[in-house]
């Protein structure tokens, strides 16, 4: 079986905590699988926290579970300094940091429910797919 590096978008997890039904749960399940490495970089991380506390849903989690899994996020994902910076190349700020980690970690997929919005990524030959797209890959 193949290992992957991929760079998850912060829509996967926020999805990943609203349900625990769809793909974006799968994968967050899988994190430490061995089936593949999230890369990550400090200003990502910074993302995930803010937008996870902001997007939680409150019955479900506490500030201090978030600050759980990003710490989790932080211990199992694969360090990644940013050393060149090519903004702007996508329409979303946010998601410049996305597409930068997965530069400089050379990873395999950026993993987003917004393909649409990385369509610049083939420029710096990244692949973008879907949660769903990743989980058939992963389960062959």
């Amino acid at each position: 079986m193949e290992h992957y590096k991929i760079v998850l978008d912060t829509n996967v997890i926020v999805s990943a905590l609203r349900s625990r039904r769809g793909a974006g749960h799968s994968i967050m399940s899988a994190l430490n699988s061995g089936v593949f490495t999230i890369c990550i970089s400090v200003p990502l991380i910074l993302e995930y926290e803010e937008i996870l506390k902001l997007k939680r849903p409150v019955e479900l989690f506490s500030e201090e579970d978030i600050e759980e899994l990003v710490d989790f996020i932080c211990s199992i994902g694969r360090k990644t300094l940013i050393s060149n910076l090519w903004r702007p190349t996508l329409r979303d700020p946010d998601d410049e940091m996305v597409l930068e980690v997965a530069v400089a970690s050379k990873a395999d997929f950026i993993v987003t429910y917004n393909v649409k919005d990385f369509v610049q990524a083939n420029i710096f030959n990244v692949k973008v797919i879907t949660p769903g797209q990743f989980l058939k890959l992963i389960r062959r």
